[in-house]
């Protein structure tokens, strides 16, 4: 949800543009400051800033983004194996064209996925599907210290610079290189072409890693708790430290996703549980994609249906925070390590003079949390 000023927006950012009535009120009644959720010489990605909102040290426990997914999906890593994320992707010319593949549908990733792992799979290597584009492999004695790119960085850019380099590179390329035949002819790649669909026509395999060992939630902070998400890195977060994952009908991590639904499943949560974390991608998509008016549309359902939905609905005592993980600025169509604004209200909350909820505003304020795992601590003390 965070971004930079933008000259289409008058110096505005995405989210001083955006009308957000129930932000502004939680801001203006409450408490705001600015958090650093990615630590010094960590990439900001989103694995690393949620394991910090909940309330857990990247520098201590991450271990990659690969087994947090392979913990959703469960899929069980053995002391040896290595998880990678596999993305379906649109390459054309040599040029990465689309990290999502066209935002492919599930029972059409599948079917592709089956295709890779029936072909390129072997007693040590096992392709899996997931959600979307986003997928798992994972390889038994894979390497580990490999350097990588996501490929939502290079959008745009010619992939030969941003192959996997380092030990094991050669294994990495070879399925990524040999998945390219396999998905060229299959149907659901023909199909997509007729309809004027974007095909996946390659792998991208990326952020492997090892199984982590995180302390559970209740035994860390002494309370219950949910997570609900569309996204799997988040749920296989909830799911290693003991959390409850609240599955919404509808909710899809993009543009389209239930938000009315997830909050209403989130009040519905809180009746059983102390706490539930409640993510929304649909900014962050709009972040990659370049997209200003659905990223501004994106903050203005979430503030209305998300933010609005939870106010409006809890009658007892209760604390709200709400801050965006990490910045994806229009400008970079990526994600950078910028602090970010974050604000909490409710019960016994003293107001502080910060009137409304946006980047500009909230740097004013005092309040600076400059280790993200802490933030958490903020919300329950």
């Amino acid at each position: 949800m965070a971004d930079r000023p933008l000259k289409q927006l008058g110096g505005k950012t995405p989210l001083e543009a955006a009308d957000i009535p129930n932000m502004d009120r939680a801001a203006r009644d409450g408490i705001a400051g600015m958090v650093k959720t990615v630590p010094d010489g960590f990439t900001p990605a989103s694995d690393v800033a949620n394991m910090s909102i909940f309330g857990y040290d990247p520098a201590k426990y991450y271990s990659g983004r690969g087994p947090l997914e392979a913990a959703n999906m469960g899929v069980k890593l053995e002391k040896n194996d290595v998880a990678f994320r596999c993305n379906l992707v649109t390459v054309m010319d040599g040029v990465m064209k689309d990290f999502t593949a066209g935002h492919i549908s599930d029972a059409e990733a599948a079917s592709l996925i089956k295709h890779i792992d029936e072909n390129l799979g072997t007693k040590d290597i096992k392709f899996y599907p997931g959600v979307s584009y986003r997928h798992l492999t994972i390889i038994k004695g894979g390497p580990v210290d490999i350097k990588y790119t996501p490929p939502h960085d290079i959008t745009g850019k010619p992939i030969e610079d941003y192959l996997p380099k380092g030990n094991g590179e050669d294994l990495i390329r070879g399925l990524m290189r040999d998945s390219v035949a396999l998905l060229a002819d299959h149907p659901v790649n023909k199909k997509r072409i007729q309809q004027g669909k974007s095909p996946a026509d390659m792998i991208w395999l990326w952020g492997q890693g090892k199984a982590p060992a995180l302390p559970l939630f209740k035994k860390k902070y002494g309370k219950t708790g949910s997570v609900i998400t569309a996204v799997n890195l988040i749920k296989g977060i909830g799911r290693l430290i003991g959390l409850d994952v609240v599955d919404v009908p509808g909710a899809t991590g993009y543009f389209d996703t239930n938000y009315a639904g997830k909050a209403e499943y989130a009040v519905k949560s809180l009746k059983k549980h102390d706490f539930v974390l409640v993510h929304v991608e649909s900014p962050d998509e709009a972040g990659h994609m370049g997209n200003i008016r659905e990223k501004i549309r994106a903050i203005e359902n979430f503030d209305k249906f998300v933010v609005g939905g939870v106010m409006d609905s809890m009658k007892e005592d209760y604390r709200v925070m709400v801050l965006p993980d990490h910045p994806t600025p229009i400008e970079l169509k990526t994600h950078s390590g910028d602090p970010v604004p974050f604000l909490i209200y409710g019960s016994g909350i003293k107001p502080d003079d910060i009137r409304v909820y946006n980047e500009k505003e909230v740097s004013r304020s005092k309040l600076k949390v400059a280790a993200g795992h802490k933030l958490l601590e903020k919300l329950f003390n």
